[in-house]
């Protein structure tokens, strides 16, 4: 996807990123050109939707098919009180237009499945997944692996969290394919075996931690700096401050 050179409001807009070696002008272009399909406007879809429209980035897809309530606001900053009973694409979409009017923005008023998944990412660069669910998971890292699309992934816990980032169908340094979301996780666990927060309860800026570093890995894939979260898995124990990170490659 393509789109028109920066103009001078949006290089006044963007300018702490143009600063930047690592990013520039020409890394603030290929945001501006890249269309990221998010999964979730929940507790990791926010901050994700928030950062990626203040980073600039062109377009912005929106999949949650839930509406706002009372007990969302505690973690999902992007709604607010008066969205209450709103859906979550359209009140996620207000903000997203508030932080910046450059942004497009696709709602897409669905539960991602298998079944519509090749539909829903089609035309995308980049895939998101901030979902609460083992099913939507392995359907993003399906999907995502088949369409040969990158694919930033979290989940949240109690009190921690992580992420990491995946292009199986691209070879690493030593020439052997990079690992996928089953090479971490093999098993999809039965139904109902996980708990959800609203049964265990959930920290609230948790969520903000864990969906500010996958919009940071976004970011990096879409201007090439850094390093992404390649065959590593970034764990975070909210509780005793501490990041581990761990290393997995293909089964």
């Amino acid at each position: 996807m393509t789109s028109d050179p920066l103009s001078p409001t949006e290089i006044e807009r963007y300018g702490r990123h143009i600063l930047l070696p690592e990013i520039g002008g020409a890394g603030q272009q290929r945001l501006k050109n890249a269309a990221v399909l998010v999964i979730g406007a929940g507790g990791l879809g926010s901050p994700v939707l928030e950062y990626l429209a203040g980073a600039g980035v062109g377009t912005l897809g929106i999949v949650d098919d839930d509406t706002v309530s009372l007990s969302n606001l505690q973690r999902q900053t992007i709604h607010g009180t008066g969205t209450v009973g709103e859906r979550k694409t359209r009140s996620a979409a207000a903000r997203i237009r508030e932080i910046n009017p450059h942004v497009v923005v696709d709602r897409h008023e669905r539960r991602f499945t298998p079944d519509n998944a090749p539909g829903l990412i089609f035309g995308y660069d980049l895939l998101i997944d901030g979902s609460d669910n083992s099913p939507t998971r392995y359907a993003a890292a399906d999907a995502a692996e088949r369409a040969r699309m990158p694919l930033v992934t979290g989940a949240v816990g109690r009190f921690d969290g992580s992420v990491t980032v995946l292009k199986p169908y691209e070879a690493g340094p030593d020439g052997a394919l990079l690992p996928g979301y089953r090479d971490l996780f093999p098993e999809e666990p039965p139904e109902g075996m996980l708990p959800v927060c609203a049964e265990t309860g959930i920290i609230g800026a948790l969520t903000g931690v864990i969906g500010t570093l996958m919009a940071m890995e976004a970011i990096k894939l879409i201007t090439g700096a850094g390093e992404p979260l390649l065959g590593r898995l970034m764990m975070y124990d909210a509780l005793a401050a501490r990041f581990d990170v761990v290393k997995y490659r293909r089964r």
